[in-house]
């Protein structure tokens, strides 16, 4: 992440909540916080008149869907299922893209999608002749600037042989009829400037072949809500980006809209020594913070410091902990830190900052119970547990 956040701003109000008030593990979400980051979106989206959606790959809590739609456009899916839950759950436009589609498929996508977003020419030709004309979806295409800002390969969608998007130069004197805009997405939780730069060279790569189309998506990654974030700037770009080419403008933050929102209740299960101070939580990276291994990342845990990778601990100090989770995954670990005291079998802790990508991609490996899932007011400090799951939710995915 480009854009540094201080501690106090990532623990927010949570240094105020009481963690046995949920069962663990929980996901808690701060409906304050939430519509703080969605007055921000809505207030960034009046400015300039770009239309913003929420990236349902981020954050698909439906129960705040209510309040999402009060201050955003729709959503943005990833395929057949998720196109569903915005259509069905949330408020707004829904608009579709997905690197692969199943024939079988495309028409109730088309039917639930005010936008359908194609990932190659080819794609787009091969479905075209199914499609049908009498709607109101909006066909467009998904194009690779090949301009990578990215730091992590795992998320640079212009990185070689990338799956992503239709390469700008292979448009050139091709049969575009029937699709009215682009999309554009190669931002991962990133500042002003790289958005900037991106723009900048879809703008110089594209050239004439945004003078063909209507509506323009500039996908997610901008972390808008952030504090050092220069909305300014965005602003005053989209504007002038806007003005210049006449495109209706879409942006889809995932990240951005949950922000600092949520956190993950868990519980000390167990604490040994083993060439130093362990702890086992019921919480686990590989099942319920997957991209804590995938990016990877420390997450914050509130109440402590994290102690750097390399870092020797020494045996005398019980309050330097390797946090890791109930799994049989040598490699389920979250971190390592120095508590303010050594922590006991059922003490509770919150990991910060774990809202988005945490509920869409968990999984049961081992049969680990999936968290809770909760939601917080700290103006009236009521707290209402609207998800919980049971042993059914893990044998029903399996046969």
């Amino acid at each position: 992440m480009s854009v540094s956040m201080a501690r106090d701003e990532v623990a927010g109000n949570f240094v105020n909540f009481d963690p046995f008030r949920v069962p663990s593990p929980c996901y808690v979400i701060d409906i304050s916080k939430l519509e703080d980051n969605l007055r921000i979106l809505a207030d960034v989206s009046a400015k300039t008149d770009a239309k913003i959606l929420l990236a349902l790959k981020a954050f698909s809590c439906f129960a705040v869907a209510e309040m999402i739609g009060g201050f955003l456009h729709g959503t943005a899916a990833s395929g057949l299922w998720e196109a569903r839950l915005g259509r069905t759950r949330f408020q707004g436009a829904v608009h579709t893209f997905a690197p692969g589609l199943k024939h079988d498929h495309l028409a109730e996508i088309q039917t639930l999608s005010d936008h359908l977003i194609f990932n190659t020419l080819g794609q787009w030709q091969r479905f075209k002749p199914a499609l049908r004309r009498d709607g109101d979806c909006a066909f467009g295409l998904r194009i690779n600037p090949r301009h990578s800002e990215a730091d992590n390969p795992l998320y640079d969608p212009c990185a070689a042989w990338s799956r992503l998007g239709a390469p700008i130069p292979s448009l050139e004197e091709q049969d575009l009829d029937g699709l009215t805009g682009f999309h554009i997405h190669a931002l991962c939780d990133q500042g002003f400037d790289p958005f900037d730069r991106l723009l900048a060279a879809t703008e110089v790569k594209a050239g004439s072949l945004l003078e063909q189309i209507r509506w323009l998506n500039l996908g997610g990654g901008q972390l808008i809500t952030a504090q050092g974030f220069d909305r300014g700037g965005l602003v005053g770009r989209l504007r002038d980006f806007g003005r210049r080419t006449g495109l209706e403008l879409y942006l889809e933050p995932g990240t951005a809209v949950a922000l600092n929102a949520g956190v993950l209740v868990t519980e000390v299960l167990d604490t040994f020594w083993n060439d130093g101070h362990v702890a086992v939580m019921d919480s686990s990276a590989t099942c319920h913070m997957p991209d804590v291994i995938e990016a990877p990342y420390t997450p914050a845990l509130l109440g402590t410091e994290t102690v750097e990778d390399g870092v020797d601990p020494d045996p005398r100090d019980d309050r330097v902990v390797r946090v890791g989770g109930p799994t049989c995954l040598a490699g389920d670990i979250i971190g390592t830190y120095r508590f303010d005291k050594a922590p006991k079998v059922g003490e509770r802790r919150l990991f910060l900052d774990q809202a988005y990508y945490t509920m869409v991609k968990a999984t049961t490996f081992n049969g680990t119970p999936l968290p809770s899932i909760a939601l917080w007011d700290p103006r009236s400090d009521d707290v209402r547990v609207v998800k919980q799951f049971g042993y059914e939710d893990f044998e029903g995915r399996l046969s």
